[in-house]
């Protein structure tokens, strides 16, 4: 008898960081996980679904609205089949939206309907990760049961150098092994 394979969600939000979520991704199927991609729109101006639907060879989800397999929404299918949904990179919007509960886009809305084990991966600016406000959001997520990875410091997109880069995907990936159930 085999084990059962793992299920993960993984959300992609707007930010550059968007390309390495690809290599996560390639990492996960490698490792013999089954993967669904959720994407903000934000999140499909930097990487086209295509290339996660390309790699994962299961469809992409983008919106809430589009007609479902099932009866069941998209987003509650989603969270119900993810052992651990990770979001990598993710973006301080993001973060704050899921620091007080909204679910405006079909990635919000998954991450509250799921009772999975929670991953996040974030990326940003040095002076977006700096702010309190920011800071203060990963503190309720923490206290919540989110795993946060931390960021790397290094070459930022805007030009800087400082805190806020995602994490290594190979870092991001063992925090999503670590979390499996």
């Amino acid at each position: 008898m085999s084990a059962k394979q793992p299920e993960i969600v993984l959300g992609v939000t707007g930010s550059i960081a968007a390309y390495k979520a690809a290599e996560l991704l390639r990492l996960m199927i490698r490792a013999g996980w089954g993967v669904s991609v959720v994407m903000t729109e934000a999140a499909a101006r930097f990487v086209t679904p295509l290339t996660f639907q390309t790699l994962s060879q299961r469809k992409v989800t983008t919106t809430a609205f589009a007609p479902v397999e099932t009866w069941m929404p998209e987003h509650i299918s989603l969270a119900d089949r993810a052992d651990v949904l990770v979001i990598a990179p993710c973006t301080a919007n993001v973060i704050a939206k899921l620091a007080h509960g909204l679910a405006d886009d079909v990635l919000s809305s998954t991450v509250l309907a799921s009772r999975s084990t929670k991953v996040i991966a974030p990326a940003m600016n040095d002076g977006m990760w700096a702010n309190e406000a920011t800071q203060d959001n990963l503190a309720t997520l923490r206290r919540r049961g989110m795993r946060i990875v931390a960021v790397s410091t290094g070459d930022l997109a805007c030009g800087r150098t400082g805190e806020g880069r995602m994490a290594e995907v190979a870092t991001v990936f063992a925090a999503v092994q670590e979390a499996l159930p």
